[in-house]
């Protein structure tokens, strides 16, 4: 019995008329991202990065653009606002991970690139996640995590087709 069997067990003997099966679902699923999201963290901390500066430069590494990216397609690609997308540059330029260039096809506007230290970082960085990644989902077998995967994208082809 897990900490969510408890929970629900506690819902039933409270509350018997509630069906607590998506209760679970849902419950674990939030446990999981926060575990999973604690243990990347501490990946991403070694190289001076969180979340947001990690993504950013993933993005800018995985485009194949090594000129870089204009803001709208890395705004495209990264699925931010504006706003929090210009905080994020802002920071990674400080840091000396990206800079910002002049777009040759866009004479008012400007392309993100990382820098030599941007890509060293993220290159050593997106390694070392993969492996933290793969340690995180070794206690179920290949064929279960794929079972997991088509799950999860049913479940959220189900929430979108909603929205």
């Amino acid at each position: 019995m897990d900490h969510v069997d408890r929970i629900i067990q506690q819902w039933k003997e409270a509350r018997p008329d509630i069906d607590t099966g998506p209760m679970a679902t849902i419950g674990r699923i939030a446990r999981l991202s926060a575990q999973l999201r604690s243990e990347m963290e501490k990946t991403w901390k070694r190289y001076g990065l969180n979340a947001a500066s990690f993504d950013v430069l993933a993005t800018l590494r995985r485009s194949g653009k090594p000129e870089g990216l204009s803001p709208g397609e890395l705004l495209e690609l990264t699925m931010v606002t504006s706003g929090t997308m210009t905080n994020r540059v802002d920071q990674l330029v400080k840091s000396g991970l990206v800079e910002r260039v002049p777009n040759p096809n866009d004479k008012r506007g400007f392309l993100i690139r990382l820098t030599p230290t941007g890509f060293s970082t993220i290159e050593t960085a997106v390694g070392e996640h993969a492996a933290t990644q793969k340690r995180l989902v070794a206690g179920i077998s290949d064929n279960q995590r794929s079972e997991l995967d088509t799950l999860l994208r049913a479940l959220g082809d189900a929430l979108n087709d909603d929205g």
